[in-house]
């Protein structure tokens, strides 16, 4: 690819994070794609997708009304659910690269037809949310022979954890590449890459970790800007 590189964000509450983080790399521009501005037809100027953490998604998406009630209803907005189906669903209409942060991981499975676990603690597993308002971290284990473990070039790390749902039956074509002691997904990618875009979902925040040399942090958003510059 020549000239800039734009990038869509999705629209979230903490959004300046995620810009700042990708302005890092030199000749890379950034549109925000928002819910609220409803600018979806602006989608047409980016070269890949970056998914963005926040409210929990609404059951109705995965056909599970009853869990309704295990969600955080008063954080949630469907008018977001229902415009990041759509850059979602253009993304892989298109061919545009993909990275999906914790809600956009979330948002990614639902979307290929899979399931989410609505309150991680009453599933009887550790809470992986917040502490008093400050990210948890914990470990993770990536798996064998997956795009990650490539990406990253460990077997293993630390990352933060800011999340009370999480990723239950896999979407289709998709794999998990990523999990914690605890057996919570922390990761997917697709099953089958050859003849796809890049699509790399990763259930904590590397836009705000406190290593940023971190493999799970440098080198994901490093295969991310290369996906859509050799695309």
């Amino acid at each position: 690819m020549n000239g800039k590189t734009i990038i869509g964000i999705t629209d979230c509450s903490k959004y300046p994070n995620y810009e700042k983080w990708i302005l890092n790399e030199p000749g890379v521009e950034v549109l925000k794609l928002s819910h609220v501005k409803n600018n979806f037809d602006e989608i047409r100027k980016c070269h890949a997708v970056l998914l963005t953490g926040g409210e929990d998604i609404h059951p109705r998406f995965y056909n599970r009304p009853e869990y309704l009630k295990l969600c955080e209803q008063d954080n949630m907005d469907g008018k977001r659910d229902e415009f990041e189906w759509k850059v979602l669903d253009y993304t892989q209409q298109n061919q545009l690269p993909v990275l999906g942060i914790c809600r956009g991981l979330q948002l990614a499975n639902v979307f290929f037809g899979g399931t989410l676990i609505p309150d991680i603690p009453s599933a009887g597993k550790p809470d992986h949310s917040k502490i008093k308002g400050v990210d948890r971290y914990h470990m993770v284990n990536l798996e064998p022979s997956s795009l990650l473990l490539k990406i990253a070039g460990e077997e293993k790390g630390e990352v933060n954890s800011a999340h009370h749902q999480g990723a239950d039956r896999i979407g289709q074509g998709l794999r998990v590449n990523a999990v914690s002691a605890d057996g919570i997904v922390e990761g997917l990618e697709r099953e089958k890459t050859n003849g796809h875009s890049f699509l790399l979902l990763v259930q904590w925040h590397p836009e705000r970790m406190t290593d940023q040399g971190s493999p799970l942090v440098k080198n994901i958003k490093d295969s991310f800007i290369k996906s859509i510059r050799t695309h």
